[in-house]
């Protein structure tokens, strides 16, 4: 078992390599936060929805300095390393194709004994979901996957695994077994080609995002979290002012609009409870 550690800023840190040994790496069951009404008359009360609440990753590790000569210097990397003015990553290697987006959540120290020094870690995790650390528009994103549905992550081959096509019927899998929501995760379409009244529906939630004008060959038109653009303007006005989502699993879409040559392209990460 071992831990990576990485910054948002690309800085990655492999704690094994460190002389940092994991000895438990425990992530909480999802919780939820439930809303409810009250009726005057009516027992109980009023399912008004759920939302997933934040996580908890326990962490246990323990140190093994070079020398007691530099164990005060080896104990103060770790301070740094695991500092939460910002948030991080952490992967669980026995799941590596999975991270979390942490913070520490309490104060640590490290119990020393000689040159070892023993401590726990409890990370909170804002955001409920791993994420996966495969995006579907990364370079040699099959290659990858391969590797990665041994791990779990809920790839299959049920159908053609792709996610960049040119004809107006296809399917997209979603491996997680989260909806995939631009309004806060990592969602992208962009589509290049001409088209008039322009319309992609999923089939499979029932959304439809549609766009009033026209577009050309060379223009590009993209749907990032909340946004609309082309060719890097805004265009939300002149479109139906919805989102596209993706249940787990495959999503059936139909596009309406398209003039051949076109070409549509869908990058997003994947999200596990």
């Amino acid at each position: 078992m071992n831990t990576i550690v990485e910054r948002l800023d690309g800085t990655r840190y492999d704690l094994e390599e460190l002389g940092i040994t994991t000895r438990d790496f425990l992530v909480s069951a999802p919780s939820y936060k439930h809303e409810t009404d009250s009726v005057e008359g009516r027992p109980g009360a009023v399912d008004l929805g759920t939302t997933d609440d934040v996580r908890k990753i326990d962490c246990s590790f323990y140190l093994k300095a070079q020398s007691m000569e530099t164990y005060a210097r080896e104990r103060d990397d770790i301070f740094h390393i695991f500092q939460s003015e910002e948030e991080f990553y952490i992967t669980d290697t026995r799941v590596p194709y999975k991270r979390w987006l942490v913070k520490c959540n309490n104060s640590y120290g490290l119990d020393q004994q000689s040159f070892y020094g023993f401590f726990d870690v409890e990370f909170v995790a804002n955001f409920p979901y791993a994420i996966s650390t495969l995006n579907t528009i990364m370079p040699d994103f099959e290659t990858y996957a391969q590797d990665a549905a041994y791990y779990g992550m809920g790839l299959n081959w049920e159908n053609e695994l792709k996610y960049v096509h040119n004809t107006s019927y296809f399917k997209i899998l979603n491996a997680g077994n989260v909806h995939v929501n631009p309004r806060y995760m990592n969602f992208e379409i962009r589509y290049k080609g001409a088209s008039n009244n322009l319309a992609i529906k999923n089939m499979t939630t029932g959304d439809i995002w549609s766009y009033n004008k026209t577009t050309s060959a060379n223009d590009v038109i993209l749907l990032s979290g909340v946004r609309s653009t082309k060719n890097s303007l805004s265009i939300f006005r002149d479109t139906n002012r919805k989102l596209i989502t993706l249940a787990p699993g495959w999503n059936e879409f139909q596009l309406s609009g398209t003039t051949v040559p076109f070409e549509i392209q869908f990058g997003f990460d994947f999200y596990y409870r």
